[in-house]
């Protein structure tokens, strides 16, 4: 543990960082399973998609996504769909 104030205050602030972004990650990968749920059964499978794929941009925009990750996610979600 830090004796530090300044270093105190950072491993409290990395924390509550750490848990909004695992909160991010999670609502995602809902978001992304979702999507897939919809495309297999084929209901409302372009809203889905379309959702999931603007939840993947905003997540490599915050940088919870590489955007090679993010782009590779997109493409097999598309290529899913569209198969």
């Amino acid at each position: 543990m830090p004796n530090i104030k300044s270093a105190k205050k950072r491993v409290r602030v990395i924390e509550a960082k750490t848990e909004r972004n695992k909160a991010a990650r999670s609502a995602l990968k809902t978001d992304i399973k979702k999507a897939n749920a919809a495309i297999e059964s084929g209901e409302n499978k372009d809203a889905a998609v379309k959702n999931a794929i603007k939840k993947i941009d905003q997540a490599a925009a915050k940088g919870l996504l590489h955007k090679n990750t993010a782009a590779r996610k997109k493409s097999a979600l598309a290529k899913k769909a569209n198969g």
